[in-house]
């Protein structure tokens, strides 16, 4: 049998696939990026690996991981290009996805928008049946006249089916029964159930996220399918893993039932690799900052740990305006949007003022100087325009950039409709982006109880070492890091996530009235559920399991999470459960209230594998030289002088451990190019990270 060692993280982005060959033998790594393809994003994975084989002979056959990210399942919400899906529910509550939580998120614009329900009204159907929320059935559910509900529905012709009963969390009676009259209907169509997706209280939110599971489980369900039959026709016969939008990798069976899990799968990867380097060279504060072609994200490390949320919105009506989004309550890694991407579009807004995105060219036709049919101004082509890209190393040398056709449509686009220079319009597009990602970043850092004039900004992406100074220096942070190849930084933080699943349950009780060994029950089921999905990875590894509650004072809107070091609940004394309580409450609001009453509202289970991490290796200085790693100079345009200086050009494969030299400097790789000031400075570690002194 031929010895599987090599491990590749494959991520799917708006506008590049990015793959990252790993020899775990050797810890040798082989990087690769091509142009995603919207149509089929199969297509760039397969010919990404091809392009890979040319260089690395043989490996497909010795490769026992593929680890994937995709945004494919975000891509299809944000443009309604999911199946026709159906909704059952319980009588009075077929409106509740446009009710929502009945809170306008700009109390002020009566023009305000929101967005569209991923079901039409016309498509949600009731049964008359009800449980109580005590799990005990105040009417029970007539099979005949679900059995007429689901016939109603494939007559219109649906592709899935969501079934979300009220109270449901408590007892799935009735939601088993419909998926068996679906099951035993149509067969062919796809089916999710509230129980299985989210078994939480919150009514919207519960509701919204099994639909939108349903709306994308039958497309994800053909991709990772095809995507297996592709990778196994080019001689592939691995395990492939799925990146969670927690943080965690997961098998491909699992991805399919739980689409909704992965929307955020490719963003994440990176911060889970940040929070991995704040622990190698332990940074407590560590601010990731992944910008790509259609977006910039970012989340802050704080005590080594990127916090994880239940709840967050996709497809939002206006971009940075929370609640204008759909809601989706899934665990996910605390990621923000905090600005464009390098495919984000310049143009002149309504009011006669610079804007830049949130519209994006993407892959298909991309930035102007792509030269693959884009007329409109991107950051990318400011950013060439400013001195900061090579036309000629875009991506090693792969890629041809059009300079001057990038210079016409600022010219033609921005600067003459304006009234400014050229040289102020690329200036104005750059900085103006830095200046909303640095608002926005600043916002984020004060909302987690950060400071970010002690963070360590953490810079991936294509275009995220680009912008990386601009921002750093904004935000008033004294360091930046920069690790090796950083512009596919999301597919090598694949290496570093753990194989787990995050599992939740929902049943409200008081702290006084709960009995304890039904509550250890409830925790043995997830337990044994959890098992039973990371047993699909196809491993026999020990499988660690981490418990937390969350708790709050009766009549409370929401949650304070407790974890718990015990592994049985039974042995806990309620006592302490409620000293853990007032502990992690007053930590986050400064004070707590000992005489009111607390109740427990979901369990949580993190079951997890032993995590394979990524080692770095170390390179060696011997016979090297500063001067044999300068490619040359040439004039980019410095923010602070307000004109155009030379730049000394470094090869960032020629640097070597304590090399050291300061601005203004353009360290150039194959996937990214970092921009350093002249009022800053650059030392080189052991392991190739560049650290850039800003004080």
């Amino acid at each position: 049998m031929t010895e599987k060692y090599y491990r590749l993280g494959c991520d799917i982005g708006g506008t590049f696939t990015d793959f990252v060959l790993l020899n775990d033998q050797t810890g040798e790594i082989t990087i690769n990026k091509c142009l995603t393809t919207p149509r089929d994003p199969s297509d760039a994975v397969e010919q990404g690996i091809r392009e890979l084989e040319q260089r690395v002979e043989g490996f497909v056959g010795k490769m026992g991981e593929v680890i994937h990210g995709t945004t494919l399942v975000i891509n299809a919400i944000i443009e309604r290009k999911g199946a026709r899906t159906g909704l059952i529910t319980t009588k009075g509550f077929k409106d509740v996805l446009e009710l929502g939580r009945e809170i306008r998120y700009a109390p002020y614009d009566i023009f305000s928008e929101y967005p569209k329900p991923l079901v039409p009204r016309r498509f949600r159907l009731e049964v008359d049946e009800r449980i109580r929320s005590d799990g005990t059935v105040l009417k029970n559910l007539d099979p005949k006249e679900a059995r007429r509900v689901v016939r109603s529905l494939l007559d219109m012709g649906v592709d899935s089916i969501a079934v979300c009963l009220i109270n449901s969390f408590e007892n799935p009676k009735h939601e088993f029964m419909i998926r068996k009259i679906i099951e035993k209907e149509a067969p062919q169509v796809s089916v999710s159930i509230s129980y299985h997706v989210l078994p939480q209280i919150r009514e919207y939110e519960r509701t919204s996220t099994t639909v939108t599971n349903a709306y994308v489980k039958p497309l994800t369900g053909k991709y990772l399918s095809k995507l297996s039959g592709r990778l196994k026709s080019i001689g592939f016969d691995g395990r492939l893993f799925i990146m969670l939008s927690s943080g965690g990798i997961t098998s491909v069976d699992t991805a399919a039932e739980f689409p909704v899990r992965i929307i955020e799968s490719g963003p994440t990867a990176a911060v889970i690799a940040g929070q991995y380097y704040g622990k190698l060279f332990n940074l407590p504060d560590m601010f990731c900052f992944d910008m790509g072609g259609t977006t910039a994200k970012s989340c802050l490390i704080q005590r080594g740990v990127a916090g994880v949320v239940p709840t967050f919105e996709v497809g939002r009506v206006q971009r940075f305006m929370k609640g204008s989004g759909l809601t989706i309550q899934v665990p996910v890694v605390d990621l923000m949007e905090i600005g464009a991407g390098g495919g984000s579009i310049a143009k002149v807004s309504k009011l006669g003022t610079l804007q830049v995105g949130p519209e994006s060219s993407g892959a298909e036709p991309g930035p102007i100087c792509y030269g693959r049919g884009g007329t409109d101004p991107c950051v990318t082509d400011a950013d060439l325009l400013l001195g900061y890209l090579d036309e000629n190393y875009f991506l090693g040398g792969d890629m041809k950039l059009d300079r001057a056709a990038a210079m016409r449509g600022v010219e033609e686009k921005i600067a003459r409709p304006l009234g400014v220079s050229f040289i102020q319009a690329i200036w104005g597009i750059h900085d103006l982006i830095n200046e909303t990602m640095a608002a926005a970043a600043k916002t984020h850092i004060a909302e987690k109880g950060g400071n970010p004039k002690i963070v360590t900004v953490a810079a991936f992406g294509g275009a995220g070492p680009v912008h990386a100074y601009g921002l750093a220096k904004k935000l008033g942070a004294p360091k930046l890091i920069v690790p090796p190849n950083a512009g596919v930084g999301s597919a090598l933080g694949f290496f570093t996530a753990p194989r787990a699943f995050d599992l939740v349950r929902s049943h409200k009780v008081s702290l006084g009235d709960a009995d304890f060994n039904e509550i250890e029950k409830i925790f043995k089921d997830l337990e044994a559920e959890g098992m039973k999905t990371l047993q699909k990875a196809g491993t026999g590894e020990r499988i660690h399991v981490e418990r937390s509650l969350d708790m709050r004072f009766v009549g409370q809107g929401s949650e304070t999470n407790v974890p718990l070091r015990e592994q049985d609940f039974t042995t806990v004394a309620k006592e302490e459960v409620r000293k853990r309580f007032d502990q992690a409450y007053e930590k986050l609001y400064g004070r707590t209230y000992p005489d009111s009453a607390v109740e427990f509202i979901n369990f949580k289970v993190r079951a997890s594998l032993p995590e394979r991490l990524l080692q770095f290796p170390k390179f060696d200085r011997a016979g090297r030289s500063l001067d044999g790693a300068i490619k040359g100079e040439r004039p980019a345009f410095s923010g602070m002088v307000k004109g155009f200086i030379p730049h000394t050009v470094f090869d960032r494969y020629k640097l070597f451990p304590e090399a050291t030299f300061k601005g203004p400097a353009i360290i150039e790789e194959k996937e990214s190019t970092v921009i350093i000031g002249e009022d800053a400075s650059v030392t080189v570690d052991e392991y190739g990270f560049l650290w850039v002194d800003l004080r």
